[in-house]
């Protein structure tokens, strides 16, 4: 599969086509060159949906990573009280 056409593949389109995929190659009925394409389709599908959620796991990842970084300074802050210029 080219990177382009990883590219323009969404998560559910792929995910979407691989399940059909499957569904084609549980229900039978293709010739043996018809199933070896439609397995080696679905290995293409499966890598687009592997790499598409890893990517929105590193996305995750990333942002409880910054979350977690502000929270101490925001919890250092909270427990000084008031400041004395502020009475």
């Amino acid at each position: 599969m080219s990177g382009k056409v990883e590219e323009a593949l969404g998560y559910e389109q792929a995910r979407d086509e691989l399940i059909d995929v499957v569904r084609r190659l549980e229900t039978g009925g293709t010739t043996l060159e018809e199933s070896l394409a439609l397995w080696e389709r679905g290995e293409e599908l499966a890598k687009v949906c592997r790499l598409r959620l890893d990517g929105a796991r590193a996305r995750l990842d990333a942002a409880l990573a910054e979350e977690t970084e502000a929270e101490p300074d925001a919890e250092a802050g909270a427990g000084r009280g008031p400041s004395p210029t502020s009475r």
